[in-house]
């Protein structure tokens, strides 16, 4: 039987990953190498990301890290068969130079390319685990920038459920965390230091909690964390600290868990994914494994190194839309990125 290897490139933020996913009729796609570069330290000195600066050192890093991938792989360029990268949504500049190398190098191979939703790549990373998910199944899509609910019957066939109507969970972490002091990027380093801290020390607000949909609003949270913040003054304890970034998460973490369910009772479905960066939270995977198991749920998520920006989500939704008759590719070597696109629009 006939393997289509797919060299996937993501660069739609702060990572660039390049990654050589194989398909091989039914059988489930395979990840054969993956390379990633991750920007943090280099926008740490600035708080947050620097667009002009990501697109540039996304142009140093992804020939290199696709080589690094052909390498470990032990294929040549001759190997590749349809090249895949991320269309949107994300930062204008630096989704260019991932789509502008991608279709650049699938037409001087003379192989088809193929544009990915950077949120599809997310919400299907968990096939790339050891206990891949089966369709259909409801999918907490929870990162930096979005926060939805979805029923996901098959790739490409999504129904939002509810989505954030202001900030994302990951936005509620970040700047929580950025008024607290707490270095970019902020989530991580909040849910450190909420290990040492009491989550009921502080009453803050679950926006939307018992709203009886499964909707998302993290605005309020944030300025309530600012409020606290202010209270307790320019010099407060490390112990205070740790309890305020505990509350914090309590209260994120809470929301996600009972919005999850509710979607999972307004589908009747047993399955949950959860995918994106939050994803990676060890309390939020906790409390949901508590309470889906209390239900039969199966609950299913990403390889923790899998939950940030990857080239092998990019590679492996390509792989399942090509098993599926679905991957829309393209050889005229055009291309165009899409900063906003909504994942029901793909």
């Amino acid at each position: 039987m006939s393997v289509t290897r797919i060299l996937g490139f993501e660069s739609s933020c702060d990572e660039t990953g390049v990654a050589l996913v194989e398909v091989s009729g039914r059988a489930a796609p395979r990840l054969v190498a993956q390379a990633l570069h991750s920007q943090i330290a280099m926008h740490q000195a600035y708080g947050g990301v620097v667009p002009e600066l990501a697109s540039r050192d996304h142009v140093r890093r992804v020939l290199p890290l696709a080589r690094e991938v052909l390498a470990q792989a032990g294929c040549t360029l001759a190997d590749v068969d349809l090249v895949a990268y991320t269309q949107g949504p994300g930062l204008a500049g630096a989704l260019l130079v991932g789509a502008g190398v991608a279709v650049s190098l699938a037409a001087a191979l003379d192989v088809p390319a193929l544009p990915i939703h950077h949120l599809e790549g997310h919400l299907l990373s968990p096939f790339l685990s050891a206990d891949p998910p089966e369709f259909p199944f409801v999918a907490l899509l929870v990162s930096g920038g979005h926060t939805q609910l979805m029923r996901v019957d098959d790739v490409g066939a999504y129904e939002i459920l509810g989505e954030t109507i202001d900030d994302a969970a990951g936005e509620a972490f970040d700047k929580s965390a950025k008024l607290l002091g707490l270095p970019y990027p902020g989530g991580p380093h909040l849910a450190r230091m909420a290990e040492f801290g009491n989550p009921e020390a502080f009453d803050l607000p679950r926006p939307l909690l018992h709203s009886g949909k499964p909707d998302f609003s993290f605005a309020g949270l944030k300025t309530a964390v600012l409020t606290q913040v202010k209270k307790i003054g320019d010099s407060p304890c490390e112990q205070t600290k740790a309890d305020l970034a505990a509350s914090t998460q309590a209260a994120i973490v809470e929301v996600l868990v009972k919005k999850s369910l509710l979607a999972l009772k307004a589908t009747g479905l047993k399955r949950l994914v959860v995918a994106g960066g939050v994803g990676a939270n060890a309390k939020l995977r906790e409390q949901l494994n508590a309470v889906c198991a209390k239900r039969g749920v199966r609950v299913h998520y990403p390889e923790l190194s899998l939950c940030t920006d990857n080239g092998a989500m990019i590679a492996m939704a390509a792989a399942l839309r090509v098993q599926r008759g679905s991957a829309a590719t393209r050889r005229d070597g055009g291309f165009e990125v899409r900063p906003r696109w909504e994942l029901g629009a793909a």
